[in-house]
């Protein structure tokens, strides 16, 4: 297959992501993999043809996931038809370029969405993947699956959540790894103002209950179809773990990733939601043209 991972930028990919992980076993499986930044894509008027400047990503046996992203970022871009693509996979983050890049940040749904007209698989649904970056995607799940919680710009209702729930987590509603993400412990917090505030800034914030077990981290479980990916038997699912003091346990903050087992809590979850990820195209089933 022909596959390209769509990122904000080549050049600032880092080897940890999972994106490379994705990448490299593509490659490592045969597939022609690409790598595309949301400002390499080109579209002609004349010809028609929707066009990046890509770089390979090509597995080597003695490659490690470093080693690896240092190859792509080495290659020169070469230019590739998208509507060639079996699938484009969607791997930039919006947030991050919401506040450099404003420009940026919708092109990857704008380029998914188009490349998917166009007859190409585009990994996730593009318009219901973009509505998933706000964390109100999480208020439209089964109330026995989330914790409580509220979406305001108002301090005063933030307080009074607080008051009301007890410990708790603010944080922005756009938002990603792990900034501005701070605990409340609880009635009289006394930096809850200037957590406030910090929040704030950014827009919209969402104060969650914290759920028993959480300083212990999050878990990730991977799916395809509404269902549980294995390998060899084995589940793909892993936890977050925070390290130190920080309760935070993105691993851009320093968490670290441990395995999981996967029991009766984690099976009901997916039960209650897999579903309702089916249906919002994450992810979509293919539609791969004769050729």
């Amino acid at each position: 297959m022909r596959l390209a991972f769509l990122v904000n930028d080549v050049d600032t990919e880092i080897d940890e992501y999972a994106t490379t992980r994705l990448a490299r076993a593509a490659s490592r499986r045969g597939h022609e993999t690409w790598y595309v930044g949301v400002g390499d894509f080109e579209l002609g008027s004349s010809d028609g043809q929707f066009a990046a400047m890509a770089r390979a990503a090509r597995w080597k046996s003695d490659d490690t996931l470093a080693s690896f992203m240092e190859g792509i970022k080495a290659r020169d871009a070469e230019r590739v038809v998208m509507d060639d693509l079996d699938a484009l996979v969607l791997r930039n983050e919006s947030i991050d370029d919401l506040q450099e890049r404003p420009w940026a940040s919708p092109m990857g749904v704008v380029f998914g969405r188009m490349l998917a007209d166009r007859g190409v698989t585009v990994v996730n649904d593009p318009v219901n993947l973009h509505r998933a970056t706000s964390k109100l995607y999480l208020e439209e799940f089964p109330e026995s699956v989330r914790p409580r919680s509220l979406v305001t710009r108002d301090p005063e209702a933030i307080e009074r959540f607080v008051d009301e729930i007890g410990r708790s987590v603010v944080k922005p509603l756009y938002g990603a790894k792990g900034r501005n993400v701070f605990m409340i412990e609880g009635p009289g917090e006394t930096n809850l103002t200037q957590m406030t505030e910090a929040v704030l800034q950014e827009g919209y914030a969402i104060v969650q209950e914290f759920i028993d077990g959480g300083e212990d981290g999050d878990a990730r479980i991977f799916l395809l179809e509404g269902r549980i990916l294995e390998r060899d038997g084995r589940q793909a699912a892993f936890r977050r773990v925070p390290t130190g003091n920080d309760p935070r346990a993105n691993i851009s903050k320093g968490g670290r990733s441990v395995p999981l087992e996967i029991g009766e809590a984690e099976l009901g979850i997916v039960e209650a939601i897999g579903d309702k990820l089916v249906a919002d195209g994450m992810f979509p089933r293919g539609h791969r043209r004769d050729r």
